[in-house]
C-alpha cells in the first residue's frame, strides 16, 4: 500500500461522510439511535484535523490516527468498531501485509469486538463480501453497493437494530451504508 494512497483513501473517506451526514442518520433512525451520520462525521473530521498537513511515512502511521479518532470521537457501537477494525489494519499494516489481507485483519477485528457474522445486518454483511470480490480480483462500484443493499432484506439480530425483530426488515443497515461508503473510497483513491 502506497502511503499518499491511504491518505486520499482517508480524505475521500471523510468527505463521503460529510456528504452523506444525513442520509446516515436517516438511515439510522428507525432502526437505531439516529445518530449515526453525526457521529461518524464527528469522528471523520478529528481525523482530518490529525492527519491534514503532517508528513506520513508509511500507512499504519495513518491507520493508527483514525483507529484512536474514531475510538475516542464516535459514539455508539460505530466508535468501537470502526476503532477496531482500523486498530486491525494498523497491525496488519506493520507487517507489510497486502490491502487484502489488512482489510481482512479489521474485519476480524470488527468480529471480535462486535461478535457479528454474515447475515445479520451489521457492517459485517458489506466487509465480507468486499473483501471476498476483491481478493477476487472482482471489486465494483457495484457490488459494493449490492452488498449495502442486501442489507435491507435482513432481519438484525445484533446492535439496537435487534430490538425490533421483523420490523428491521426493509431498512438498509447504517453501519454497512457508511462502510460502503469506505470502500467506494477506497477504489476511487486507486488502491484498487
Amino acid at each position: 500500500m502506497e502511503t499518499q494512497a491511504v491518505l486520499k483513501w482517508m480524505q475521500l473517506f471523510a468527505q463521503k461522510i460529510q456528504d452523506n451526514k444525513d442520509l446516515l442518520s436517516e438511515l439510522d433512525t428507525p432502526i437505531g439511535d439516529g445518530d449515526h451520520g453525526g457521529n461518524m462525521a464527528r469522528g471523520m473530521t478529528a481525523v482530518m484535523e490529525q492527519l491534514e498537513g503532517k508528513e506520513w511515512n508509511s500507512p499504519d502511521e495513518i491507520f493508527k490516527i483514525v483507529s484512536m479518532q474514531l475510538l475516542s470521537k464516535v459514539g455508539g457501537a460505530s466508535g468501537p468498531l470502526y476503532g477496531s477494525a482500523f486498530m486491525g489494519l494498523t497491525k496488519s499494516a506493520q507487517t507489510g501485509a497486502s490491502l487484502v489481507d489488512s482489510l481482512q485483519a479489521g474485519l476480524d477485528m470488527i468480529q471480535k469486538r462486535g461478535k457479528a457474522a454474515v447475515g445479520e445486518k451489521t457492517m459485517v454483511d458489506v466487509w465480507t463480501p468486499v473483501i471476498a470480490a476483491l481478493r477476487a480480483g472482482q471489486l465494483t462500484l457495484e457490488a459494493i453497493r449490492q452488498a449495502v443493499d442486501q442489507t435491507k432484506d435482513l432481519q438484525a439480530t445484533k446492535g439496537r437494530a435487534s430490538y425490533l425483530g421483523e420490523r428491521s426488515v426493509g431498512h438498509i443497515d447504517p453501519g454497512s451504508y457508511s462502510s460502503g461508503l469506505l470502500f467506494e473510497a477506497l477504489m476511487e483513491a486507486g488502491l484498487v
